[in-house]
């Protein structure tokens, strides 16, 4: 199998509080329908969906009910990724330390759904050189 692109899709009670969320996080745009909403990244790829589910329930992190999704946005710049993310309505639930030269912070989104902004891992480029050391 090729995919020709990998969504991670939201449920939400509130399809307009989520997606404008993640359009916001992403510097991208968000296209409506009815049940269902795309969001478009700032370079025009198809990132995250945010499907309508009226009875969702946000999941209750680190010990409660299920984790039902999480994504990990890696950046340069903690600070303004967290500015960003505090603008956009996201709600801190674990502080990292910022002055450190790697760590993360875990926030939830409008749902209640968790996401960690981090920093100090591998850049793309050491990354790819990784990848292709391990796959040649």
């Amino acid at each position: 199998m090729e995919p020709i692109r990998t969504v991670v899709v939201f449920d939400a009670a509130d399809l307009q509080a989520e997606s404008a969320f993640w359009a916001g996080m992403l510097g991208g745009h968000v296209f409506e329908d009815e049940r269902f909403h795309s969001v478009i990244d700032a370079a025009g790829e198809w990132r995250i969906g945010v499907q309508l589910a009226p009875g969702h329930v946000p999941p209750d992190w680190p010990d409660g009910a299920p984790q039902q999704v999480h994504l990990d946005l890696h950046v340069q710049d903690p600070r303004s990724a967290h500015e960003q993310a505090m603008r956009s309505g996201a709600r801190l639930l674990q502080a990292g330390d910022m002055e450190s030269d790697e760590g993360h912070q875990v926030y939830a989104d409008p749902a209640g759904h968790p996401f960690c902004i981090g920093w100090g891992q591998p850049s793309r480029e050491a990354l790819a050189r990784f990848v292709r050391e391990r796959l040649a």
